[in-house]
């Protein structure tokens, strides 16, 4: 691509259900949005398997091949998908001045952004090796498939303690493998893990290794006070220690919390900025599902094409 600069009706940054999302409906606006789909095209879904939840599909979907119908259907419609990273945002003006690849400048009358966030995981070889394959960082997505079977999930905080709850629902028992000799979940949370008969609570323990060849069997914890290790036998491995919204980009451009999570007016997905409009998992730690990222999708490019009629 050449080094002009090239001006663009609605930039879309980031793919994944809720940019390819903002890509149907803006396209079939005629606004001839430009896609940029980052390091991941496709985003999380591309690392997952079975998606057994998002309606439409009733005999499920491959993560990476639902992604790829989202994308044609994109593409069906005029969207312009390029591979490419966006390394740069000035939103002082309009139109924004967007660098691609450190290199390529863009002038953009509006920006979605809808980069994602990335789970944060342990670091361990075997992680990533059984990551789909028994290792998930959803268990409201990926809970389904251990029904009836024993399984664990390593953290301390709500979203550890809600998953273990959701857990034990389906699962046969829930072992919660905790750093600490406490919980940093609210009050509320740490009660209902406490008092459920299916869960069951290492404290001061941490994961050395998953266990399995193909698939999860189970899991190598060490004490941290004894140093004495124990082997548990489980199907199903689950990491809930927080997530990272991908936006380092747009901090100090556009209004975050202190965890980077870019800030919506409440009921649509406007930015402090206007013209510039934030969806799916960069602006979501509550729900961070599929269907909900596609859904703030669609309000995006409803937000840009309303935005741009407003200025003509």
């Amino acid at each position: 691509m050449n080094q002009e600069t090239e001006n663009i009706k609605v930039l879309i940054i980031g793919s994944g259900p809720a940019g390819y999302t903002a890509a149907i409906y803006a396209s079939r606006a005629g606004l001839s949005p430009v896609m940029y789909t980052g390091i991941q095209p496709g985003g999380q879904l591309t690392i997952t398997n079975d998606v057994e939840n998002y309606p439409g599909y009733p005999d499920g979907v491959m993560g990476p091949q639902m992604m790829e119908d989202f994308k044609k259907q994109a593409e069906r419609f005029g969207t312009d998908v390029r591979y490419g990273i966006v390394t740069e945002m000035d939103a002082s003006e309009r139109p924004f001045k967007v660098t691609v690849d450190g290199n390529q400048t863009l002038l953009a009358e509006s920006v979605i952004i809808s980069t994602g966030a990335s789970a944060k995981w342990l670091g361990i070889e075997s992680e990533t090796r059984l990551n789909g394959k028994g290792v998930s960082a959803c268990a409201v997505c990926d809970g389904f498939f251990f029904r009836g079977k024993d399984v664990a999930i390593v953290g301390g905080g709500d979203t550890a303690c809600e998953e273990a709850s959701y857990l034990s629902n389906i699962c046969k028992k829930v072992y919660m493998i905790v750093r600490r000799d406490e919980l940093r979940a609210s009050q509320i949370m740490q009660n209902r893990v406490m008092k459920n008969p299916k869960i069951e609570i290492l404290w001061n323990h941490e994961t050395v290794e998953i266990l399995g060849e193909e698939e999860v069997v189970g899991a190598k914890v060490k004490n941290r006070i004894s140093g004495e290790e124990r082997d548990l036998d489980l199907e199903g491995f689950f990491v809930a220690i927080g997530h990272q919204p991908n936006t380092s980009v747009f901090v100090n451009q556009i209004d975050t919390d202190e965890n980077g999570y870019i800030l919506t007016k409440p009921g649509s997905t406007k930015t402090n900025v206007p013209g510039i409009f934030a969806c799916g998992d960069a602006q979501d730690h509550e729900y961070r599902q599929a269907v909900t990222a596609a859904g703030t999708g669609c309000m995006a490019a409803l937000d840009a094409e309303r935005f741009l009629a407003s200025q003509e």
